[in-house]
Parts: C-alpha cells; sequence; structure tokens
C-alpha cells in the first residue's frame, strides 16, 4: 500500500471569470472545509499537492498566481488555504490535473497511489481529473463536501458518475485524516 496524497485544485484563483458569480457561493462553503483538510493532512504527513489551472498566464509560476489571487477581491477565500513550505504545485492548463502536466510522474516518485481531490469545479476540473486519475490506476477519495460546484445537479451526477464509473470514493470530509 502506497501513500495518500491531497490534491487542491484550482483554489488559487482571483474568480475572474464568466461562471464566477455561480461558483462563488459554494467556494464560500468549501473554503473552510478545505482548510480543516490541509491542516489533518498535513498534521499526518501527507503530501499536499496544489494543482492549479494558470489562467491562460503562459509566463506565470506559483507564486505570480498566488500573489495575484492574494491582491484580488476575494483574497478571503485564498488565504486560509495557501501553501505552505512542505506544499507541492504544479500548473495546469487544461480541465485535468493530468492533462500535459508533470503531476503521474511527481507522484510516482513520491510512491503516492491514493488521491484525496478537493477543489474547484466539481462537474468540471474534479471530474475529469478524477477519471484520468481513474485511468492511471490511482484510488480516488472524493470529499462531497470538500468541492465546489457551478451547477449543483451537474455536481450531483459528476458526484455519482465518479463512484460508479470511476470506483471513486465519495465521502464526508470528516472520514478523512481524523
Amino acid at each position: 500500500m502506497g501513500k495518500t496524497a491531497l490534491i487542491v485544485i484550482d483554489m488559487i484563483n482571483t474568480y475572474d471569470h464568466p461562471d464566477a458569480d455561480q461558483l462563488l457561493p459554494a467556494a464560500e462553503t468549501v473554503v473552510p472545509v478545505i482548510s480543516g483538510l490541509l491542516e489533518r493532512a498535513r498534521r499526518q504527513d501527507a503530501p499536499v499537492i496544489y494543482v492549479n489551472d494558470n489562467f491562460g498566464e503562459w509566463r506565470s509560476h506559483h507564486g505570480e498566481l498566488l500573489d495575484k489571487a492574494l491582491a484580488g477581491p476575494h483574497a478571503h477565500l485564498v488565504e486560509p488555504l495557501v501553501p505552505d513550505e512542505s506544499s507541492l504545485f504544479v500548473v495546469k492548463a487544461r480541465h485535468s490535473i493530468f492533462f500535459e502536466t508533470p503531476l503521474s510522474y511527481l507522484l510516482t516518485q513520491q510512491g503516492i497511489d491514493q488521491l484525496v481531490l478537493c477543489g474547484q469545479v466539481t462537474e468540471q476540473c474534479v471530474l475529469y481529473s478524477s477519471l484520468d486519475a481513474h485511468i492511471r490506476h490511482f484510488d480516488v477519495t472524493v470529499p462531497r463536501d470538500a468541492v465546489a460546484h457551478i451547477h449543483e445537479d451537474l455536481a450531483d451526477a459528476a458526484l455519482r458518475m465518479m463512484e460508479r464509473n470511476m470506483g471513486a470514493r465519495v465521502c464526508d470530509s470528516g472520514e478523512l485524516w481524523t
């Protein structure tokens, strides 16, 4: 049995995109839950990996993405989730955390075979990342209260698909790193 990593998807965010108004209410509810997951995972020395969209900023790196998000009007959603010195950070450009990123290699090098996916957006990046993790033979857990959605009905369907079609464990965050 390998190690479990907490993967934080797209939470370093300025919320300056067309569907942000629909996403913000769900983001507000998951930030404290993800913050709790981060604390518990770190206490257990579980690796924490942020995988974040570059939002088309091709010359940016993780520090610049973080600085921009912390300087924006929704900094209160980013501050509780700031990566610590032990966190790893992978920049992505598309929906899946695996698409043309070094994440698979990183996970293999770290001996990680179990992923806890949290973040946003349930029916987009989390769903596609879960599928890509499944086809790469990673075990996936998705805490339903730690993923934010734009469309609640699609998020519910996405969680059912992850559980049924991809073998993901869908649970409450309180069941993890207790």
